[in-house]
């Protein structure tokens, strides 16, 4: 490691950039002279005050400017340290994500299409576990330009996400209350949707003699689902019921069922239960999906699913932080229409 006393060079003639800018191209030129290499911690933030003739404050904030970028990075008690010897895009995006399946694939692919020139992007999974994602919020708070979080937890992370300053957190897919300031958010509305599709698909569900809602109680969203459900259900005067999990003994001729979450096991039982019957399904029972993947296109001549864009999710996310946008978006569901139903 060099020592801070091999570190001093002269200043570039920078006196009309931002005085905190002037940090910024100091420490850039000790990397690009190769003065300062990968690893090496930089000089206190004293001598950096005394070097450069300016305020603490200023200079903690071109500090936090460098850590933003990925270019240096703070290490408790100990400095900062140098993490990389250039930074040619503007952005630094830590991307937390609560699992990888398709569709967070979708978003993931798609975000990373509209700005992979534009920022260096680290993704992060939380599993729904709360203090994994406090940790990843609160220990990279000055790593970052932005944050794009998909939460669903038991816990209020309101607190945590408000650790994020407003114009730095991007929110997706469910749209969390109690976020101070103006912050962008792309959510899905799942009590309105399920009634703004089931309202559309009326005229199918007539010939069925009852609805039934397979809604699993680990569903984080299971509560808006099944107020909007009931909503329709009483709306409509339809005979309803919402189970946790399918039960063969309880199925009958007649039957239109709608799923969601679970991994698609709940569609599958019902597949296996109207071949166990001689049911034909779009026709003896009817079976109603959420989430469009490539096997519900195919499977049993195609599954009707209720979905929402995620692609556009990903994309709507990565336009806001290029366009320097806050945006407050819906990502409307939409019904695709098969044999299923």
């Amino acid at each position: 490691m060099k020592k801070s006393n091999e570190t001093s060079t002269d200043l570039p003639n920078i006196n009309h950039r931002m005085k905190y800018l002037q940090l910024v191209e100091h420490v850039n030129s000790l990397i690009e002279n190769d003065k300062l290499q990968i690893n090496d911690r930089l000089p206190s933030l004293n001598e950096l005050t005394s070097q450069l003739k300016m305020s603490k404050e200023t200079a903690l904030k071109g500090l936090n400017y460098l850590s933003e970028k990925g270019i240096i990075e703070a290490e408790y008690r100990k400095g900062y340290y140098v993490k990389k010897k250039a930074q040619y895009r503007p952005y630094r995006v830590c991307l937390i994500l609560d699992k990888m399946n398709v569709l967070r694939d979708r978003i993931y692919h798609s975000f990373l299409e509209v700005i992979k020139d534009q920022a260096d992007v680290d993704v992060y999974f939380h599993h729904h576990n709360f203090k994994v994602f406090e940790k990843l919020i609160d220990e990279n708070l000055n790593n970052y330009t932005h944050f794009v979080v998909i939460t669903f937890f038991r816990e209020d992370p309101a607190e945590i996400l408000n650790h994020i300053p407003p114009h730095k957190r991007i929110i997706l897919d469910f749209e969390e209350k109690n976020l101070t300031g103006d912050y962008t958010c792309i959510y899905q509305d799942y009590r309105s949707d399920i009634i703004d599709k089931l309202t559309e698909l009326q005229p199918r569900l007539d010939k069925y003699d009852r609805l039934i809602l397979v809604a699993p109680l680990e569903a984080f969203h299971a509560k808006a689902v099944i107020e909007g459900f009931e909503t329709f259900a009483k709306k409509y005067s339809k005979i309803y019921k919402v189970i946790n999990a399918l039960d063969e003994a309880q199925a009958k001729k007649g039957d239109a069922y709608i799923t969601f979450s679970r991994y698609d096991q709940d569609d599958v039982s019902i597949i296996k239960l109207s071949r166990k019957n001689n049911w034909q399904l779009g026709k003896d029972i009817g079976l109603l999906s959420y989430n469009d993947t490539a096997v519900k296109e195919v499977l049993e001549n195609g599954i009707t699913v209720i979905t929402t864009d995620f692609n556009k999710m990903g994309e709507e996310a990565g336009r806001a932080i290029i366009n320097k946008e806050i945006i407050k978006m819906r990502d409307p569901a939409k019904v695709i229409l098969r044999n299923s139903l």
